[in-house]
């Protein structure tokens, strides 16, 4: 081998081994200056609470009044007062309305001259009260019997003096009839007094209609309550049972709440309500006082009653009320804190810890419990779930903090 082809291997071998040393430093720096990954993400944790709450069925209801009366005239008339109008509030016993008393008073008059007369005709004292009579001492049947003890006497002296034939057969006869004809008006007599008395019963009664027609003239309320619509004008003539105004009573108040089937058969008669109406914050309580023996085919729901105190009147019948049936005392439920909760496309989640990476849980919530959430399916006590999670995602390494 020739010097020439000696040294040109030489220098070939040279530069391969520059060529890998210098490859071997290029990998060594891409190596270096390659980025790491993120570094983990520092989270805080509120451990799944368990805490006892009541069962609540919630649900949407109308309040109405607990009575309505449509007050109108038993008698017809010319209304010649009215002392209310829309809103004003009245007690039971207090005069609503009035009618002229004029006619009324004179049908008393008359009827009392009745009874007076019928009272005078069975020997009565006119203005007296006592109703009690003898038969046999009034006029007219002390006459009758007068004239029968008579015509007795008459009769057996034709009897002794027809024995002794000293008088015809037909004298005898004729007293015997006229005997016959006394004892019939004495019986007459006496069923007299009876009509008589009938009569001064029929008198009294009436004047204690007329009395009462009177009264009827005066128009007051039935209970405490407030007026809701006022139908008649001074001057106006109202025939029997026209309306004069309607009434409701507005304390308590009626409340009605359809419920679900499923939910309706916890709820029994009782049973705390809580219930709020638009504009008012106010958090008013009842109680559950009546519950429908049927469940409502249409809808599938059971309707409800509750009784809500209304003594200061905010609550108005009629208004829309949302309501929360307190089903049991005491239920233990999980809870965490509202700001976990994470919802996209109607989809609830929550991140938990695991491993040293979150990992998203989907869950189902129940109710709002002040600054928490209840938690009806997905996690369980104790489970470690990232209070904040902000724009953090499953799979992401984290680091727990205090």
């Amino acid at each position: 081998m020739s010097a020439h082809v000696l040294t040109a291997l030489a220098l070939s071998l040279t530069l391969l081994l520059c060529g890998c040393q210098g490859q071997g430093a290029v990998g060594a720096e891409e190596q270096k200056s390659k980025p790491a990954g993120p570094p983990p993400r520092e989270v805080k944790i509120a451990p799944a609470a368990e805490r006892t709450v009541a069962r609540t069925v919630s649900a949407t209801g109308t309040l109405a009044a607990d009575d309505q009366v449509v007050l109108g005239t038993k008698v017809a008339g010319r209304l010649a007062e009215i002392t209310v109008d829309l809103g004003t509030r009245v007690k039971r016993g207090q005069m609503i309305g009035k009618l002229d008393q004029s006619d009324f008073k004179f049908r008393v008059d008359q009827a009392e001259a009745a009874l007076q007369q019928a009272r005078a005709r069975l020997g009565l004292s006119p203005t007296g009260s006592d109703e009690k009579v003898d038969h046999e001492q009034t006029a007219v049947v002390r006459q009758a019997r007068a004239m029968m003890d008579d015509a007795r006497l008459t009769r057996d002296r034709s009897i002794r003096l027809a024995q002794q034939e000293l008088i015809a057969r037909a004298q005898l006869d004729t007293a015997e009839a006229a005997l016959q004809v006394a004892e019939g008006r004495y019986q007459d007599a006496l069923e007299e007094v009876r009509n008589r008395q009938a009569v001064i019963a029929q008198r009294r009664s009436e004047l204690d209609l007329a009395r009462q027609q009177l009264t009827d003239t005066v128009i007051l309320s039935p209970l405490d309550g407030v007026v809701s619509l006022k139908q008649a004008s001074v001057g106006e003539y109202l025939g029997a049972g026209a309306p004069i105004a309607t009434m409701l009573r507005v304390h308590p108040l009626r409340l009605r709440v359809p419920v679900p089937e499923r939910e309706g058969a916890g709820v029994r008669v009782g049973h705390a309500v809580a219930l709020t109406v638009e504009g008012d914050p106010t958090v008013y309580r009842g109680r559950v006082v009546r519950l429908s023996p049927i469940v409502q085919e249409q809808n599938r729901t059971l309707l409800v009653e509750a009784e809500v105190p209304n003594e200061r009147g905010f609550l108005r019948p009629g208004s829309f009320a949302r309501v929360d049936i307190m089903t049991e005392v005491s239920q233990p439920v999980i809870t965490v804190p509202s700001s976990a909760i994470i919802v996209f496309a109607g989809v609830e989640k929550v991140l938990v810890v695991r491993q040293g990476k979150s990992a998203e849980v989907r869950v189902t919530t129940g109710r709002r419990l002040g600054e928490d959430v209840e938690i009806v399916d997905g996690l369980k006590r104790g489970d470690p779930v990232i209070a904040r999670p902000g724009n953090l995602v499953g799979g992401q390494p984290v680091t727990v903090v205090p």
